[in-house]
């Protein structure tokens, strides 16, 4: 049986840290070399990530903790059916994070502190409510969720939100695709455990064709920072070398065969090919 301490670990999700806190500090250095603004503290740098990223794990648990019963089934290694936590501890362990999360968030401004209770009442919605009746709207969300980083990042900083961290936003419509893909490769396992997802209802085909539309949109878009002349010429080759691959992948996923193997291996692409947004950011923050 997997010890308490491996379970906490396994419930947070710590890669995803870097996912939201990181991509939330991100659009802070970028937003400020682009405004030449002044450099925020150190101190409001470890607010900003750790806020972000508590209210993540927040959510990621109490997922786990309405997931329980499918996770049993599928992903017996979860925290909860593996025995490493129980119940009360996963609640007590999402409350505590919500909380701490929040209170950092009110220790940089009010508008930080709305911004993150929004998104926790968003992550409770979709752990209880949407995630049970609507897999594309569970997609939908998440991606969602993952663009208030943007909206975060400035936030923490100039103290409210512009059409400069509101033309980043649809970037985050490429992580509504790639949900939509790990559904198709998760679709076996989500059709035993009852989930209403995309492919359920349209098939892996039909999914496809959804997450490669989500996939163009992002790519079209993504420049748009620099065409409103906020972000410079290393920020655009990046993330339009970034757009190329995800058309490219989008091309694949609707012209080959729609087996499991080929999805799986564009997915991988597409994943691997966020870091280029990554780099585009970091470019951003550190050439004026």
């Amino acid at each position: 049986m997997p010890t308490a301490t491996k379970g906490l670990i396994a419930l947070i999700r710590l890669p995803y840290w870097l996912m939201t806190g990181g991509l939330s500090l991100l659009t802070a250095f970028a937003l400020t070399s682009a405004l030449v603004a002044e450099f925020p503290s150190p101190t409001t740098l470890v607010l900003i990530f750790f806020s972000m990223a508590f209210i993540t794990s927040a959510g990621f648990a109490l997922n786990d903790y309405f997931d329980r019963e499918s996770d049993a089934i599928i992903k017996p290694d979860r925290p909860i059916p593996s025995g490493a936590l129980s119940l009360k501890q996963v609640i007590a362990v999402s409350t505590i994070l919500f909380a701490l999360g929040l209170v950092l968030a009110l220790l940089i401004n009010w508008l930080s502190f709305v911004i993150l209770l929004i998104d926790s009442l968003v992550l409770i919605a979709y752990s209880a409510i949407v995630k049970r009746f609507s897999g594309f709207l569970a997609n939908l969300t998440v991606g969602l969720l993952v663009g208030t980083s943007f909206l975060y990042g400035e936030a923490t900083v100039f103290g409210t939100v512009s059409l400069l961290s509101l033309s980043l936003y649809p970037i985050c419509l490429g992580t509504v695709g790639g949900n939509i893909l790990r559904d198709v490769l998760s679709s076996e396992g989500d059709s035993r455990a009852g989930y209403s997802t995309l492919p359920q209802k349209v098939g892996v085909r039909g999914s496809v064709a959804v997450a490669a539309i989500f996939f163009c949109v992002t790519a079209v878009l993504g420049p748009l920072p620099f065409f409103l002349s906020y972000f410079g010429q290393y920020y655009v080759f990046l993330i339009l070398s970034w757009g190329i691959l995800l058309i490219y992948a989008s091309v694949r996923l609707v012209f080959s065969s729609a087996t499991v193997e080929n999805v799986k291996r564009y997915e991988r692409l597409i994943t691997m090919s966020m870091i280029l947004l990554i780099f585009a950011l970091i470019a951003e923050a550190l050439v004026p």
